[in-house]
């Protein structure tokens, strides 16, 4: 039974199916986990166990009747603590934030519950999601698998760590600038950013609500297809048949590589090698409007936040870790028309980028440039902690930035993931590609 810990979620659903793991043994094996791990509490902010327990009930019996709602109906995973979920507190890593609970599920938790998920709780996360790193000195930073010292990424932070150290079958997260990705590719996992507005955002606690996506942290490309079908109660994408020879890939060059480190590079040239010797066709691609929409990150993401955030924040700042109320106040000289610019601006930006990224099935870069860094010196260095985060976001912006789903690949390098850019609304598209990569890099 402990090895169903370490099983995708498509392999456990599939089990449920023929009879060999039973939903409640299977729920209560990961509450059992969960409660022996010693860095639980660094992890989960909210344990359900009662409501984990009654809903694996009730897909035993739908599965004893022949009645399952799909293919993970049982199957447990874990929710970021900023989807509201009835009579647990949601207070999205903020003491802001504190007591809040809400008395409806998000929307999205609620079709997933519909489909037979079943909710082990709430993961701890960046404060108010606006940071890569992960880390939270107001509430608790979860350990990276490859050390407990080490930043876990964010801000879906406890999301990827709860799979990654096997405490859930898959992690809810949500995604404005890399916030899933990033935590995905420092614990070696895949992460699925969709296009912003594919998924409902109802119950959902807000950073910026023209880039806020919902996406699922996942141990294969194939889970994250049948939880992303599973959140919108639609069809799962057809990964059958999927090869990556005769794919046409661009390895875009514009940005992405400045400031790389050297275990990034590494391991993205020896991705790209094995995509080439799998039967991809892999072409260089330079992006002149990425390095324009790039510093419109500012304009952009800072005013949204601040103009959502700012009563609550400049009601009590003092309950913030200070570099992450510095970035929100970065917003605060935003003028009405410089934000208006900007988006007027990126539009047309977009509009380059598709005509440059049509006759490609995926454009590709490293998922983050460097490594996950030391939180001992992210706490005392300020300087630090604000370079490192801004260059853990920047190669992930860009697809928030193009409004693209995007995923990103474990390479068999610790902490080094390979991110594939789609076309918007075509996640279907994107997982078939990222199943066929999937192949070739393990």
């Amino acid at each position: 039974m402990q090895d169903w810990i370490w099983m995708t979620a498509a392999d456990l659903g599939r089990g449920i199916a023929r009879g060999e793991i039973g939903p409640v043994a299977l729920c209560e094996t990961y509450l059992g986990a969960i409660q022996a791990h010693p860095d639980r509490e660094r992890i989960y902010s909210a344990v359900t166990a009662d409501r984990a327990l009654a809903e694996a009930r009730g897909a035993e019996q739908r599965a004893a009747a022949g009645m399952r709602r799909g293919p993970l109906d049982g199957v447990p995973v874990s929710w970021k603590d900023l989807f509201d979920s009835t009579g647990t507190p949601t207070e999205a890593g903020s003491k802001l934030l504190a007591g809040r609970v809400p008395d409806h599920d998000a929307r999205v938790l609620e079709t997933a519950t519909r489909a037979g998920l079943v909710c082990l709780g709430k993961t701890h996360m960046s404060e108010l999601a606006f940071s890569g790193l992960g880390l939270n000195p107001m509430a608790a930073t979860p350990p990276n698998r490859h050390g407990a010292g080490l930043a876990p990424g964010g801000s879906s932070s406890g999301a990827a760590v709860s799979v990654a150290l096997g405490l859930a079958a898959c992690g809810i997260g949500s995604d404005t600038g890399g916030s899933v990705r990033v935590p995905s590719a420092w614990n070696d996992l895949v992460g699925l950013k969709t296009t912003a507005g594919r998924l409902p955002l109802d119950g959902v606690v807000p950073l910026c609500e023209r880039f806020d996506t919902v996406g699922p942290l996942a141990r294969s490309v194939e889970d994250c297809a049948l939880v992303l079908a599973a959140l919108e109660g639609g069809r799962v994408a057809d990964l059958g048949g999927a090869t990556p020879k005769g794919l046409r890939l661009a390895a875009l060059q514009t940005v992405v590589f400045d400031d790389i480190r050297e275990t990034p590079e590494k391991a993205w040239n020896e991705s790209v090698a094995r995509l080439r010797d799998a039967g991809a066709e892999v072409v260089e691609m330079d992006a002149p409007e990425v390095a324009e929409a790039l510093p419109l990150s500012g304009n952009l993401f800072t005013a949204e936040a601040y103009g959502i955030w700012a009563e609550t924040i400049e009601a009590a700042p003092d309950k913030m870790f200070a570099p992450i109320l510095e970035r929100f106040r970065g917003g605060r000289d935003v003028t009405a028309a410089s934000y208006v610019a900007a988006w007027r601006r990126l539009e047309v930006l977009r509009q380059a980028w598709h005509a440059r990224a049509t006759g490609f099935d995926a454009v590709l870069m490293p998922s983050a440039p460097n490594l996950p860094p030391d939180c001992a010196r992210l706490l005392n260095d300020g300087d630090y902690y604000v370079t490192e985060n801004l260059l853990t976001l920047r190669n992930t912006r860009v697809a928030n930035l193009m409004g693209l789903p995007a995923i990103t690949l474990p390479t068999g390098t610790p902490s080094c993931g390979l991110m594939l850019c789609g076309r918007p609304n075509d996640e279907e598209a994107l997982l078939r590609v990222a199943s066929a990569a999937e192949m070739a890099l393990r």
